[in-house]
């Protein structure tokens, strides 16, 4: 790992709130991975290198906390293009689960990455849940194997589900594994890839679907338990669709907050992905136990869901993320695309003075890392790992911006990617990726999805 010197950016965004959201043009030296100082006109030691950041800003690397990779071969399906989320899943991913294979999941998984990294983002946790009883696979492996290869930070939230078709317009059509199946597995991904201390690489996360309909109220606790015993985090979906919350309420008696309060499913080491539908009754639940928020506007937007309150939970100070979710209610699953709709679309709800830029960028960065548990990235600060993005601004939708600071996030697009760096190492360089043939991979997409089609 070789000491970097980052100098001449026009901008730097830190990721940290308020009057600290901006470092102003400033150069930042690395060392071992680490911000090591940030200062303007820092000079280049005998034994840097030294990255050329003119015409360029400097932004924390995004932190995607909600993610399908198996989804990124399932993209624009003419049967779902349409649909509602239970229509969707009946459409899209449900009919096609069994038939995914490993080297489907090899290839949607080096897509999916190499859209992310080209857009900037450091760090990804994936929901996976594909998993059955009698699946001939290790589908986990295969998902950290890519990692692995393509050098971002990863997370695994391990999916699953112990009951079938809890919910009537549910689509699950796979056969349910057991608690113990669930549990098991969890351990022995804990066991070979998990990693603790500063600024891990590889975690693994409890996550069943939903907890409302996926499992039952039992071994939810079970699970939440068993998590905790093992010291990994917890996620799932939760209150994404307005049906979601009316069989909480019908089948439960009581709203998917407070469900998750009763069964030991809330807490700062748990956040769930979407929320749209929150109601106030369960905010304060949600700020008095920590529990996180995985915001995916772009999804909800496509799949008719409705817009979650997070500026509003922002405020108040519950965590909140960013995050893509699948490619298939999502076909632009990039964290530039997230932000700018974040940024757009709450001030179409809530007026002009709805959200601002810097927070948005806040919430895809340092706000990921929160809800993750990775206190050592997601900001751009003296002794935080060296996670970050250099865009280069040359893009004709760029120029004239008169604060180039935020023209990434509010003019949108895709800013050409200069580098990305995960703990000081180059893992995209001048806008490509070390190593990865892209038409190749174009190939290999191709051949999958035909045969998933």
């Amino acid at each position: 790992m070789s000491d970097l010197l980052i100098r001449g950016a026009e901008a730097v965004m830190t990721g940290l709130p308020g009057a600290q959201a901006r470092a102003g043009a400033v150069d930042l030296r690395i060392r071992d991975g680490v911000i090591h100082e940030m200062a303007a006109g820092l000079i280049p030691a005998a034994d840097e290198r030294v990255i050329e950041a003119r015409g360029c800003v400097v932004y924390p690397g995004w932190v995607n906390t909600h993610h399908h990779l198996f989804q990124s071969l399932l993209k624009a399906v003419p049967e779902g293009i349409n649909e509602p989320l239970f229509g969707w899943l009946g459409a899209v991913p449900y009919p096609r689960l069994t038939r995914i294979r490993d080297r489907h999941l090899e290839t949607a998984a080096m897509v999916g990455l190499a859209e992310l990294l080209l857009s900037g983002t450091s760090t990804c946790a994936d929901h996976h849940y594909i998993y059955y009883a009698g699946l001939d696979s290790e589908m986990g492996d295969v998902l950290f194997e890519v990692a692995d290869r393509l050098g971002l930070r990863f997370v695994l939230c391990r999916g699953g589900a112990t009951e079938k078709g809890r919910h009537p317009g549910y689509p699950n059509n796979l056969e349910s594994e057991s608690v113990d199946d669930i549990i098991n597995d969890v351990q022995r991904l804990r066991e070979r890839y998990h990693q603790v201390g500063t600024n891990p690489m590889r975690q693994v996360v409890m996550a069943p679907t939903t907890p409302t309909f996926s499992v039952n109220p039992a071994v939810l606790r079970e699970l939440a338990r068993a998590a905790r015993s093992m010291g990994v985090r917890l996620h799932s979906h939760l209150s994404e669709t307005r049906d979601y919350v009316t069989y909480c309420r019908e089948v439960h008696g009581m709203t998917p907050v407070q469900f998750c309060a009763e069964n030991e499913w809330l807490g700062d080491d748990v956040w769930f992905a979407h929320m749209v539908h929150v109601a106030d009754e369960e905010l304060p639940l949600l700020l008095q136990t920590g529990t996180g928020i995985a915001h995916c506007p772009q999804s909800n937007c496509r799949l008719g869901s409705g817009i979650a309150r997070a500026p509003e939970m922002s405020r108040l100070g519950i965590p909140v993320s960013l995050a893509v979710d699948g490619a298939a209610s999502n076909e632009a699953a990039d964290m530039i695309q997230e932000a700018h709709l974040a940024w757009m679309v709450h001030r179409a709800h809530g007026g002009a003075d709805a959200v601002t830029a810097e927070e948005v960028i806040e919430w895809g960065t340092r706000g990921g890392a929160r809800v993750l548990g990775l206190d050592g990235i997601g900001t751009l600060s003296v002794g935080s790992a060296a996670d970050l993005a250099i865009y280069d601004l040359d893009q004709p939708r760029y120029f004239g911006a008169h604060d180039v600071a935020v023209a990434p996030v509010c003019a949108g697009g895709t800013a050409s990617l200069r580098y990305l760096l995960v703990n000081g190492k180059p893992v995209v360089e001048n806008g490509a990726i070390p190593g990865l043939d892209m038409e190749a991979l174009r190939e290999q997409a191709a051949r999958a999805t035909a045969e998933l089609h």
